[in-house]
């Protein structure tokens, strides 16, 4: 996957109003959000009813692929509109000496553009395996391959990561001077995702192991929080 450090585009839409300090401008920092999430929650306009939709995903260079059934109206929906797709990682809960200056600590990621119901089947596959692989590597490649009829049922959405906006905030309450001297506590309460033990399917025989790629994602594939100056 790329790892280019272009520049993300700027648009009315990708344009930071508030806190702009907090922006990320450089594309890496786009794929870095992206590639250390699991889900992503894609809004849509379907039947004039705004939707948004939870759903598993993957990124090919700059194209964003979503997964869900071919019978999901959201999808269908979605199909050369407008969507919106977020990715967000909560790392931290900002304790502050007031109520009002508390905040979080977090990357996330707001994605725009017109999406694609992939029909092209070499297309499908590889951006099935794509979504596979992102959220357990090398999982594609150790299992049975998808049927016909399962791929029938499939559906993928592709999304370019042509329009973007990244913020990211890090460090301690930003707790004005004159509340310094307030005998209260303050700092942060981290926060991560990690994987558990594997838990083995009884009906997988007692001669079959965890394979070293379920191993490898368990002890480390976790996200980690990230550091630096308050902001």
């Amino acid at each position: 996957m790329s790892t280019e450090t272009k520049p993300l585009s700027s648009t009315p839409r990708t344009t930071l109003r508030r806190h702009k300090e907090r922006g990320a401008a450089e594309r890496s920092s786009l794929y870095e959000v992206l590639d250390a999430g699991l889900v992503c929650h894609l809004g849509v306009i379907a039947d004039g009813v705004p939707l948004v939709l939870p759903t598993a995903y993957g990124r090919d260079g700059d194209t964003m692929y979503l997964h869900g059934s071919s019978a999901n109206g959201t999808f269908r929906a979605a199909d050369g509109q407008q969507v919106c797709a977020t990715v967000t990682h909560l790392d931290g809960i900002v304790c502050a000496r007031s109520a009002f200056s508390h905040s979080v600590n977090y990357r996330s990621a707001v994605v725009y553009g017109t999406a694609t119901v992939v029909r092209e089947e070499d297309e499908r596959w590889q951006a099935l395996r794509v979504i596979t692989d992102h959220l357990v590597p090398g999982q594609w490649a150790a299992v049975r391959q998808p049927t016909r009829k399962e791929m029938a049922a499939t559906a993928v959405l592709a999304l370019p990561l042509a329009e973007a906006s990244v913020k990211i905030r890090t460090g301690m309450p930003a707790d004005p001077p004159q509340d310094l001297d307030h005998s209260v506590w303050a700092g942060v309460l981290p926060m991560s995702v990690a994987f558990g033990e594997p838990h083995t399917d009884p009906h997988v025989g007692a001669d079959v192991p965890v394979p070293a790629h379920i191993r490898d994602r368990c002890q480390h594939g976790n996200p980690t929080a990230v550091g630096g100056a308050a902001r």
